[in-house]
């Protein structure tokens, strides 16, 4: 699986982004997908994933009720829509497919992954 992730940019603290991931290689229903993001100086940690079908979905803390994650299927991509952001959601984001369908938090547990998108919240 290909994977490219592209949306990120320059936001002020409160704005709004929206992440795509847009996968080619292999069937898409065969994985679950999650984006995971690394601030410089840190280690790379989990922010959501997505079951294959779209009706699982799991969220770092730090992130719930300002983040959703969803696929479509039909067009082979998945998203991550941030809302309310602030300065510590700072990073480099990442898509991941993972062939364990449910999805999981752990990056190990990721088959393939994109390139990575900048995402910097000014204050």
């Amino acid at each position: 699986v290909q994977l490219q992730a592209s949306g990120g940019g320059l936001v002020q603290a409160g704005g709004s982004l929206r992440l795509s991931c847009a996968a080619s290689g292999r069937t898409f229903t065969n994985y679950s997908m999650g984006w995971f993001r690394q601030a410089p100086g840190k280690e790379r940690e989990f922010v959501a994933t997505i079951s294959w079908s779209g009706r699982t979905t799991y969220y770092v803390d730090s992130v719930k009720g300002r983040f959703t994650i969803s696929r479509d299927n039909a067009k082979n991509t998945v998203y991550l829509r941030m809302n309310s952001l602030k300065p510590e959601d700072t990073a480099v984001y990442y898509c991941a497919a993972s062939a364990r369908g449910y999805g999981s938090i752990q990056a190990t547990l990721y088959d393939y992954w994109g390139q990575g998108t900048q995402v910097t919240v000014s204050s």
